[in-house]
């Protein structure tokens, strides 16, 4: 699968995704990043000090918190054995990791005890060490496994590594194969590489991989193992400063590509694991606008690329040995309004993962030797994400193993044999029996200012024409391309529980409805994200979901922008909202040219120094400089001192001039005529990243917060704890 970059969880405003590991409570997965100082993220000129706001406007929660934080943990605790595709298969065991390491399991001998292959506390303590020379003060380390790679054979392992405290990056190889009769050493690590991102094995003695410098991922180096030591080489770097290059192997592992990738344009570098010859070639040179994705099937490449009608993407194919552009011949283009998200090869066919027309996800299978006889399988109508199975090594390639959800839908595995079109669900009939009927999934259309339908994707327990008295929370998020994440979240699960209306709003900006919906609001186009979300909201009240003042908005980082810049336009239409790390300087933010993200949001954004009109255009819905005195909506702004994406500095501006609004919009009325002010609270989470808290009593502590917040601003009365039934 490699039509998502990693350019775009690294270097982008990107929401907060789902990343709890369900069979340790303790550990929470979240995708890496490099955290900066505090002094860095805020501006001299900013009058408030993060120790002033770390509780400000929060103690009125903290009961409320209490409770849900009890009914959030008991929710992870229902989920907990929900599969995640964390066991890596090799020839002969089975890996998995626990919070102190890496173990394997023999295939053959399962009643055996598992066998350590790496111990973290070893890594940690090494560390502490360290720290303690250096910082002159005690600190506690922890690392905390992201990703497992095994060579072909089975002789090595190499493993990502992320220190929880100081985001350090860490590559381990550990040496499999063991003296007769004598067990492995877990203590034992062959070698460790600083700052490794991504990395893949091109045979048993060789490892090809990236390193992440600040967030920027530019040159790849080779691994070679030998029986004196080891050597590495430089393989290639990229220049432009605006791309991230990766490493990652095809599905046949035949084939290892080198992803160079911008906003804007592709260039793939090939190097042919089945010859001894390693040397990469490129594919396709870089083309302004032309966004490609490699895979391999026997002697040909069966590549995923947006020239299509539209720019949107199709499958061509090519031989290896002539891999240009000038040889690409197409081999299934979408239907319009049918939207390509993925692609994979498996075996003798090209399987798509797809949107249709309705937003529903899809699977459309290309047989690679009979094109013509493509076919689609229909997928649950609930589904709405869908997390594909990297293959082990003895894992069968001929099948696709994939895991659906919803937010309030815990993952399904599903297999599907592309050869017969036989789709198989790990329970039998496609749900999991405590979700069966006991919600409905509705997906709407809201017309936007301009004429163009917006996709809204609603979930409810009860049918529409009784949500009038509902509580109703709106996700939004229009940006990079990016698709709203609808992944599972228990707290989802728990606020549909209790009676609420969850609403998606899949407006422009996102990656939804193909690239174009992306194209149509970038830099100019921006306030159609605005007025998409303002129309979603009409279409709901009209159809009479909820009303005004049981509603409450949620965004994160760059989502917060279209929801911002509503609230300053229309405030009444909401009664509360929470932004999680947001994005809300837009136009301090990219005339900065000292902060890491300035150059590749231009393309997103537009560019405020250079070009006149740009600015012009930012200033006029940028959240933070279109503050007004008017009766806002209550916020609660939950930021991270560590955040290295989203200055923190902008934050607080935000938050002071809001307050300052609010005061003087009613330090204007009369007395008699003041409704009750809305609270704007500013929770700041020390020492976390973009992606929040990776404890997960922290991360309770914040999702509980929400909700208590939540309930007390739209007046909503405490839910009853549910009583035990006797028998």
């Amino acid at each position: 699968m490699g039509c998502i970059s990693p350019l775009f969880f690294l270097s982008a405003r990107v929401p907060m995704q789902f990343r709890v590991k369900f069979r340790e409570l303790t550990a929470c997965k979240r995708k890496t990043w490099l955290s900066w100082s505090l002094q860095r993220c805020c501006s001299s000129d900013t009058s408030l000090s993060s120790s002033d706001h770390l509780s400000s406007g929060l103690e009125r929660y903290k009961d409320l918190q209490k409770y849900f934080r009890r009914r959030l943990k008991d929710a992870y605790h229902r989920f907990s054995n929900i599969p995640d595709y964390s066991v890596v298969s090799g020839h002969h065991h089975l890996y998995f990791t626990e919070e102190d390491g890496i173990y394997r399991m023999d295939k053959k001998q399962s009643h055996l005890e598992p066998e350590q292959v790496l111990n973290l506390r070893q890594i940690s303590g090494e560390l502490e060490k360290t720290g303690l020379e250096n910082n002159k003060r005690k600190q506690r380390f922890q690392w905390t496994v992201q990703r497992i790679r095994l060579s072909p054979r089975e002789r090595h392992l190499a493993a990502s590594l992320k220190c929880t405290h100081t985001e350090e990056l860490r590559c381990v190889v550990v040496w499999l194969e063991r003296r007769r009769f004598l067990p492995l050493d877990p203590q034992h690590v062959t070698l460790t590489l600083e700052k490794v991102f991504s990395f893949e094995w091109a045979t048993d003695e060789v490892l090809f991989y990236t390193t992440l410098e600040g967030l920027r991922s530019s040159a790849v180096f080779r691994l070679d193992l030998t029986s004196s030591g080891s050597r590495i080489t430089s393989v290639f770097e990229e220049m432009q400063p605006d791309v991230f290059v990766e490493v990652a192997l095809t599905r046949d592992r035949q084939i290892l590509t080198i992803n160079c990738n911008s906003r804007t344009s592709s260039e793939v570098l090939l190097s042919d694991i089945a010859t001894s010859n390693l040397e990469p070639f490129v594919v396709q040179p870089r083309q302004l606008n032309l966004l490609y994705y490699v895979e391999h099937w026997r002697s040909r490449l069966i590549i995923l690329a947006n020239t299509g009608l539209g720019q949107e993407y199709q499958v061509v194919q090519a031989p290896v040995s002539e891999p240009s552009m000038d040889s690409w011949v197409s081999l299934f283009a979408p239907e319009p309004g049918t939207t390509i998200k993925d692609m994979d090869v498996v075996g003798d066919h090209c399987v798509l993962v797809a949107r249709t027309p309705v937003s529903e996800l899809a699977l459309i299978v290309v047989p690679l030797i009979h094109p013509k006889n493509t076919y689609i399988v229909q997928l649950p109508s609930w589904a709405c994400a869908i997390k594909t199975k990297k293959p082990g090594l003895a894992d069968q390639q001929n099948m696709l193993e994939f895991l659906i959800s919803s937010p309030v839908h815990p993952p399904v595995p599903y297999c599907l044999h592309p050869e017969n079109g036989l789709l198989l669900s790990g329970t039998g009939d496609g749900s999991s029996p405590e979700n069966q009927a006991d919600y409905i999934t509705t997906r709407l259309e809201a017309c936007s200012q301009d004429g163009t339908f917006v996709p809204v994707t609603l979930f409810h327990t009860v049918p529409v024409e009784h949500l009038r008295q509902a509580p109703l929370l709106v996700h939004v998020y229009g940006a990079y391309g990016r698709d709203l994440n609808m992944e599972f979240y228990p707290e989802k699960k728990v606020m549909l529980e209790q009676g609420w209306a969850l609403a998606y709003c899949h407006v422009r900006g996102g990656g939804e409805r193909g690239l174009s919906w992306h194209r149509q609001a970038c830099v100019g186009g921006k306030q159609r994200g605005v007025e998409d979300l303002q129309a979603c909201l009409h279409h709901l009240f009209s159809l009479g979901v909820s009303s005004p003042s049981l509603t409450a908005l949620t965004a994160c980082s760059a989502g917060a922008v279209p929801v911002g810049a509503l609230c300053n336009r229309h405030p009444l239409l909401m009664r509360a909202v929470t932004l999680q790390a947001p994005f809300l300087d837009v136009l301090g933010t990219i005339e900065d040219h000292s902060l890491p993200l300035t150059l590749e949001d231009r393309d997103e954004w537009g560019d405020p120094v250079g070009n006149p009109e740009h600015r012009h255009i930012i200033t006029s819905y940028c959240p933070l400089h279109n503050i007004t005195p008017q009766h806002y909506p209550s916020m609660l702004l939950t930021a991270y001192s560590g955040d290295n994406v989203v200055p923190l500095a902008g934050i607080l501006k935000y938050t002071e001039q809001l307050k300052k609004a609010v005061h003087t919009h009613f330090s204007m009325k009369p007395k008699s005529e003041c409704k009750p002010a809305p609270n704007i609270a500013l929770n700041i989470q020390p020492g976390a990243n973009h992606l929040g808290p990776e404890d997960f009593e922290l991360m309770l502590e914040e999702e509980a917060l929400e909700l208590a917040f939540l309930y007390m601003e739209l007046g909503l009365d405490p839910p009853r704890p549910q009583r035990k039934r006797r028998r």
